[in-house]
């Protein structure tokens, strides 16, 4: 009977130490966390509040010191907790990256991931890119908490999917100039809620002022020396950013994504110093020399 009591005494004081081990190491390994953002909100909000527009091609996004501020800003809110990445959501045509976005990708600890720009300029498939990789991460415990930049109702499924799976969202917001710019659905799911304000976003955003051509000064250029300046700019891409950069244009022929067209269009006028602004028969001259050129390098 002692020897049977002794023996259960040994292996209760084995599972205990066993325990001891486990918390041990649990307590050694750091907490994880990632930041989400929805790059559609973040564009749309950020620039109400900066700029006075949503529209992107009138105010500039210095992404990379926007990105360094929000990885400062989760340190100091995770302070027991190292930094996963950065997933940065955006929309594309057909999901080719822009020029920007691809400049975001090749930043250090950011994972850009893209959903479709349909003919409105409304992200699709976003969402439900922030659903599956929250969900992901949560359940095979590679975080423990994520800050969300976002305002979406749909994202609420993606809240409760990262929960049921033990993980914290935290929900980081824009301030809005007027009335609430996320869903209300959506902050009551979270575990925590921060509002990022004017200052915090001043730095970042800053409006584009449009380059002053004076007509009465300048003598409006010909169709063809337009097409030519079309496929100079055609040239210098193709040299700068690379072939298969440009080349993921060609599907799209004849047709360019709206951020990619006013790059042209800005690059072109600069070179012009001429303003091609309602001007179509220029612009679609300025958009053949770039065609023509793209298609007889590939």
């Amino acid at each position: 009977m002692n020897g049977d009591l002794a023996a259960l005494s040994a292996r209760i004081d084995r599972t205990n130490e066993l325990l001891q081990r486990m918390l041990a190491e649990v307590a050694k390994t750091p907490s994880t966390h990632a930041i989400f953002v929805d790059a559609g909100y973040l564009y749309a909000a950020a620039g109400r509040l900066v700029a006075g527009t949503e529209d992107r091609r009138s105010f500039d996004l210095d992404a990379e010191g926007l990105i360094d501020a929000l990885i400062d800003r989760a340190r100091t809110v995770f302070a027991d907790s190292r930094l996963l990445r950065v997933y940065w959501y955006d929309g594309a045509r057909r999901r080719i990256h822009t020029a920007e976005q691809q400049s975001i990708a090749e930043l250090p600890d950011v994972k850009v991931r893209l959903g479709n720009l349909n003919a409105n300029n409304q992200q699709k498939g976003v969402d439900s890119l922030i659903r599956s990789d929250l969900e992901s991460l949560a359940r095979h415990r590679a975080i423990s908490d994520a800050a969300l930049l976002g305002g979406d109702e749909d994202l609420v499924s993606a809240v409760e999917a990262a929960q049921g799976y033990g993980a914290r969202v935290h929900l980081w917001g824009i301030e809005a100039p007027d009335a609430r710019n996320q869903a209300e659905p959506l902050l009551w799911e979270v575990d925590s809620q921060r509002t990022l304000d004017l200052e915090f976003f001043k730095p970042y955003v800053s409006r584009r002022t449009a380059p002053a051509y004076d007509p009465a000064q300048t003598a409006r250029p010909t169709r063809e020396s337009v097409r030519f300046v079309g496929a100079q700019i055609a040239a210098k891409w193709l040299a700068a950013r690379g072939r298969e950069t440009v080349a993921e244009l060609l599907p799209g022929h004849p047709y360019l994504p709206g951020s990619v067209d006013q790059d042209l269009l800005v690059e072109a006028e600069g070179l012009l110093q001429y303003s091609l602004r309602g001007q179509a028969d220029l612009r679609r001259s300025l958009r053949d020399g770039f065609w023509e050129h793209l298609q007889g390098q590939f």
